[in-house]
């Protein structure tokens, strides 16, 4: 590894031969280039050039980063779950090239001030490509309409229950944000009057001795769909651009139109979790997979799934959200938290479906790299283009990880695979041409970069 790290460092470009790559669609043999951090060519049959770094994929599939449009990486204030630093590693060791990070941290990311500074800490730390989400409140409108366009991935809007003073429940400002907002407009998408009431009604018969098998009854379907359906409709009545957050019920569905995500100003996203589990999974693991929104029936993951193919749900995410295994572990289920850690995982679990001929692999590429580009206007990242910026991702279908304690580099140190043997391998990852991840371990390298969008001012 240290030869290859000194490799590295002496050479400008890099070759990958023999590649699979997985791009707009299609898989094609042959080689990529990389050069100045950009792609420089891609397809065919590329010579070395003098110098130049060579990494043999020997029929391996390459394909671009994925750009997690979702996750929780605790920096400012619950950093003893995690941060930006130990989180992005994690990511780029899944394959997570490019991540957009939510606002509600301590403090929560409510002002211009405290954006810039979550960048700053990210330009000091991240191993991976960053953005960050501009948090909403009932009393910060002023600080979302003044806010430039390029400065964030978009403006997060709790419409359910959040931490600290971000649940947005004032119709007033709901409707300046869905009217004003000059960027995209995120949502978490619960009903809380109809949460408490059906929490009400599960303490009425368990007292609080819930078991979590009753989160998904707590958290039904009718409170996703109640919310996600005013989200819509104030979408719709403002002209604004919506992109609703982790769906998780076949209700929901409905909501949403298939097709390719060009065009749409509404969209859909769904979470590597509700792809994978569903409510049979509660009694084996509990509240280690306890998240909000919940997990939900088998028929429920049906949907999502088959939403994935059709083009309804637009983009995998992965709601990274790490707690300690303390927190986790609390034997009374109002107390223990909801979220689990996942972008070390989320590819190879995306790839078990693949394995069991549920989603394809362009389709995975399509939700996960080149839609979240999309959706979000990322500049020059997402695809396999030349001229692009070189984050990659090297796969072998034909290799297995295991994971264990040794190899979780989430500082939460657990994970809900724990013990699972995937049947791929994520076996490099390059962020901006150069390798932060290769045969199983880290390189640390300084060539993460803030995020640029393309974006025009709201018309």
């Amino acid at each position: 590894m240290q030869e290859l790290e000194k490799t590295q460092a002496m050479s400008e470009r890099t070759l990958i031969k023999n590649a699979q790559m997985v791009n707009e669609d299609l898989v094609t043999f042959g080689d990529l280039l990389i050069g100045a951090g950009r792609i420089e060519r891609c397809g065919g049959e590329i010579p070395a050039p003098a110098g130049a770094m060579v990494i043999e994929a020997a029929g391996r599939y390459l394909l671009p980063g994925m750009i997690d449009d979702q996750v929780h990486f605790r920096e400012p204030g619950l950093t003893h779950k995690g941060d930006i630093g130990s989180e992005s590693r994690a990511a780029v060791a899944g394959g997570v090239t490019s991540f957009m990070d939510m606002p509600n941290t301590l403090p929560p990311t409510l002002s211009i001030e405290a954006l810039e500074e979550k960048y700053a800490i990210a330009a000091r730390s991240s191993a991976a490509n960053y953005a960050f989400y501009l948090g909403a409140s009932n009393d910060n409108l002023d600080v979302i309409r003044a806010l430039n366009p390029a400065a964030a991935a978009g403006v997060k809007v709790f419409m359910g229950s959040s931490t600290g003073n971000m649940l947005v429940d004032n119709v007033q400002t709901l409707a300046g944000i869905f009217r004003d907002s000059p960027v995209l407009i995120a949502t978490h998408c619960e009903s809380t009057p109809r949460i408490q009431r059906n929490l009400q009604a599960a303490m009425d018969t368990f007292g609080r001795n819930i078991p979590v098998s009753e989160h998904p009854v707590i958290r039904d379907a009718e409170a996703c769909y109640e919310s996600s359906s005013l989200a819509v409709s104030l979408a719709r009545e403002y002209g604004a651009q919506l992109h609703v957050l982790h769906l998780t019920s076949a209700r929901e569905m409905e909501l949403f139109e298939p097709g390719p995500i060009e065009g749409k100003s509404i969209t859909a996203e769904v979470c590597v979790h509700h792809l994978y589990f569903s409510s049979e999974d509660y009694g084996q693991l509990g509240n280690l997979i306890k998240c909000n929104p919940a997990i939900k029936s088998p028929a429920d993951r049906a949907a999502l799934r088959a939403a994935v193919q059709s083009g309804q749900l637009d983009i995998i995410a992965t709601d990274h959200a790490p707690h300690t295994r303390d927190e986790k572990a609390s034997a009374e289920y109002l107390l223990a938290p909801a979220g689990l850690p996942l972008v070390q995982d989320a590819l190879l679990c995306l790839l078990e479906l693949c394995h069991d001929g549920v989603i394809d692999l362009p389709t995975i590429v399509t939700r996960t790299a080149h839609n979240p580009a999309r959706r979000f206007q990322v500049k020059d990242r997402g695809f396999l283009r030349e001229g692009y910026h070189a984050d990659l991702v090297i796969l072998d279908t034909a290799d297995e990880t295991v994971v264990s304690p040794g190899t979780i580099l989430s500082r939460c140190g657990w994970s809900p695979f724990q013990g699972k043997r995937f049947r791929s391998r994520i076996t490099s990852t390059f962020v901006n041409g150069v390798l932060a991840w290769h045969e199983g371990k880290l390189i640390e390298q300084r060539a993460a970069r803030r995020l640029e969008f393309d974006r025009r001012p709201r018309s």
